[in-house]
């Protein structure tokens, strides 16, 4: 159950019809971009949308008077996504909104002039998307999906979980500058845990398998699923792999934990959203991305799958149960 308010999954498409649409006027109708790395039937990035478009509304932008949506499901298809961001930039809108390191990169190799807000990306420096934090200085601005310190806590909190883990498989895309740094801040940690780290990549879907198997052939292992597009592509095996090897696994996301997996510590995504909203009526209203610092998460959520940590055989300690901001029974 739910601890605190959240919005519902709703899909993009029911939030923008329940929005008040009011005959034409004599004002400029802006447009406005959204660029997602996901199919239509995606409740996850639905919800998200659901989000953005719920915390337009009080702002003052209703679709049909003032503003336009073009939003464009790209999937996950490197293909599509670029084929997708070339088409949405043609349109010339007055700003975009991309989410995540699949979308901003094929985005930002074909306009670098179109603001471009994003809820959420990794490391925006080191990508290359923004000159700095406090002062992005390009076309790009937006929020962070979490702080590399986050790391340590991931390991203390599946350690809470189970006190008797003696060894970690992080699943990191070594190729993302994230992926190096979030294994890093684990790495950094581990010794205070006397834990031993094992990295396992994400390629492709043997390669996770493989690694995944071989871990687990020896006792008192766990996994840490740290952010990346890869991870997520993969979400259903990787659960289905920690369940089928009796692996205690921290994720990086809540819907890992709806799926099926035991618990998540990462920032809660739909707020994001919200805050994006702000940041797009911000530009539409004449400031410029360049200007605009990018923001570190205001809010980090963990969620609970207590059917998950029954099968594992694990006793959620109430101390953590005390903590989350969700409990799945």
């Amino acid at each position: 159950m739910r601890r605190r308010d959240v919005i519902s999954l709703l899909g993009a498409a029911a939030v923008a019809a329940a929005w008040p649409r009011a005959a034409p006027a004599q004002q400029t109708l802006r447009r406005v971009g959204i660029l997602l790395p996901a199919a239509t039937d995606d409740a996850v990035f639905g919800a998200r949308v659901a989000a953005f478009l719920a915390a337009m509304a009080p702002l003052g932008w209703t679709i049909g008077r003032n503003v336009t949506i073009d939003t464009r499901w790209a999937t996950a298809n490197v293909a599509e996504i670029r084929r997708h961001a070339a088409e949405l930039a043609a349109l010339a809108p007055d700003v975009i909104v991309a989410h995540g390191a699949p979308a901003i990169g094929p985005l930002l190799q074909v306009t670098r002039t179109i603001p471009v807000v994003f809820p959420v990306v990794a490391d925006p420096v080191a990508a290359g998307y923004v000159e700095s934090l406090a002062r992005p200085g390009g076309n790009a601005t937006g929020f962070m999906a979490f702080e590399y310190s986050l790391g340590g806590k991931w390991l203390e909190l599946l350690k809470q979980i189970a006190p008797g883990l003696t060894r970690i498989a992080v699943i990191r895309d070594a190729s993302l500058t994230s992926g190096t740094g979030q294994f890093g801040a684990i790495q950094s940690a581990a010794p205070g845990f006397r834990v031993e780290l094992r990295a396992i990549g994400v390629g492709d879907a043997g390669e996770i398998e493989r690694g995944i198997t071989a871990f687990a052939q020896s006792s008192n292992g766990g996994l840490i699923m740290p952010a990346s597009a890869a991870a997520t592509r993969h979400r259903d095996l990787i659960i289905t792999l920690a369940a089928r090897h009796k692996l205690p696994a921290l994720y990086f996301d809540r819907p890992f934990v709806v799926a099926g997996g035991l618990v998540s510590y990462g920032a809660d995504q739909i707020d994001q959203y919200r805050r994006a909203a702000g940041y797009v009526d911000r530009i539409l209203k004449g400031e410029k991305p360049a200007d605009l610092p990018v923001q570190a998460p205001n809010k980090y959520e963990i969620v609970i799958n207590l059917k998950t940590a029954k099968a594992l055989g694990l006793d959620m300690p109430e101390a953590v149960l005390a903590r989350a901001d969700e409990v799945i029974e």
